[in-house]
């Protein structure tokens, strides 16, 4: 999916997409990393995931989820909301 367009391995080749699973969702809260923006995308992907039929999204609606909880962590992180600063810490 992530890395497909790279070619798919072939037997006893290295699969890349178990590690892109994990670091891509964490780079793009690196990223994006705003905790309004980021609850929004949450929201949507936990839309996804409960809805749970099988019809085109499949394992793409669990990395949208990933990537929502890791933006709207680094968004803590980076203290913004919206794209507004806040001073929590």
């Amino acid at each position: 999916m992530i890395v497909d367009t790279y070619g798919v391995p072939t037997y006893k080749e290295a699969n890349p997409i178990i590690i892109s699973y994990v670091t891509f969702p964490f780079l793009f809260g690196m990223m994006f990393g705003d905790m309004g923006h980021g609850s929004i995308l949450c929201m949507g992907a936990i839309y996804l995931v409960m809805k749970g039929d099988n019809e085109g999204a499949g394992m793409m609606r669990y990395l949208l989820l990933l990537m929502g909880m890791f933006a709207v962590y680094c968004g803590l992180v980076y203290n913004e909301f919206f794209a507004l600063p806040i001073n929590l810490f």
